[in-house]
């Protein structure tokens, strides 16, 4: 039977180096999210505003609380949005913690991880500790038989975990993995981003992605030689939008504008909205009073059985 660590490494590498199916896309571009499946409408209710400010599934927990109760936890969220403690919550802490409220998932399954790389139980990760887990096998057998280059895999992981660790005491936090885990959702892991892109894409290594790498990290043509209609629209997109000076090929910057476009920010938005519907003196920022007098705004309440409220004061 596989180990847990070969098994954990063998997975990572069929994830990222598995052939695309003839009729099938592979997805590569970061798009913005909406924060809610809800229609944004507020002269019919609130829903995508609590989805956009707790996350759709904390949202369904205070849907449980009576309104008094609702306003106690959001007095505690409060606390926590207004990050260097001055009172107020402006539009940037709101929108950093919407776009936190839309991670959870995210920051949860790190929880779920990090028992088993911090193996000293000293709050933090070393790129040791990291590398011992994950390449075991590798570091017990340099030259095993499935093929993989494991060198270079591990070489790849520790670069990346170096540019996650912002302080640079070789030993991650919880946020630090966090970003070495899922770097896309970080502005200063985006370059760390564009350059495995072009990695795995440019098969020339020459630094850049000509059309043929561009369209063969999405399709494998079937024998008959048949493009599905997607391909050849992708074969228009990279010659019209992505290649943007022309000259048949995408640098770096062209290659983070199409993985990270600089779509709509649905995050900045909502803060925006959620400032101007609570401003009572209109002062551009939001007090604790402000905020909790627009509770239905932000979390809302439905509660009718008292001894069936969700009260979970720890999650925030």
């Amino acid at each position: 039977m596989m180990c847990l660590t070969k098994m954990v490494l063998y997975l990572t590498v069929c994830g990222a180096y598995a052939l695309s199916k003839p009729t099938e896309k592979k997805e590569r571009v970061l798009h913005d999210k909406e924060l809610s499946d809800k229609v944004h409408d507020d002269s019919q209710n609130f829903d995508y505003d609590h989805d956009a400010f707790l996350g759709a599934e904390e949202a369904k927990s205070f849907d449980q609380l009576t309104p008094e109760e609702s306003k106690e936890r959001l007095g505690m969220i409060v606390d926590k949005i207004d990050e260097n403690k001055d009172g107020s919550v402006t539009e940037e802490e709101l929108k950093a913690w919407i776009k936190r409220a839309q991670k959870r998932y995210i920051f949860q399954n790190v929880e779920r991880q990090w028992p088993d790389f911090d193996t000293n139980q000293d709050g933090y990760i070393s790129w040791e500790e990291y590398r011992n887990v994950t390449y075991s096998y590798y570091l017990e057998d340099p030259d095993p038989e499935d093929g993989y280059n494991y060198k270079q895999m591990m070489a790849r992981d520790e670069r990346r975990f170096n540019m996650a660790d912002e302080n640079q005491d070789k030993l991650a936090t919880k946020e630090e993995f966090t970003a070495f885990l899922h770097p896309e959702e970080y502005d200063h892991m985006k370059n760390i981003v564009v350059l495995e892109t072009m990695e795995d894409i440019d098969k020339n290594s020459d630094g850049f992605i000509d059309l043929d790498e561009y369209i063969g990290d999405m399709y494998t043509a079937d024998s008959e030689g048949h493009e599905p209609d997607w391909v050849k629209s992708e074969r228009e997109q990279f010659t019209e939008f992505r290649d943007k000076n022309k000259d048949g090929k995408m640098d770096k910057e062209e290659t983070k504008d199409w993985i990270l476009p600089a779509d709509y920010d649905h995050a900045e938005a909502e803060a925006r909205h959620l400032v101007y519907e609570s401003d009572e003196n209109k002062d551009g920022k939001l007090s604790k009073e402000e905020i909790i007098s627009k509770y239905d705004l932000f979390v809302g309440s439905q509660a009718t059985d008292f001894g069936e409220a969700l009260v979970r004061h720890d999650e925030f």
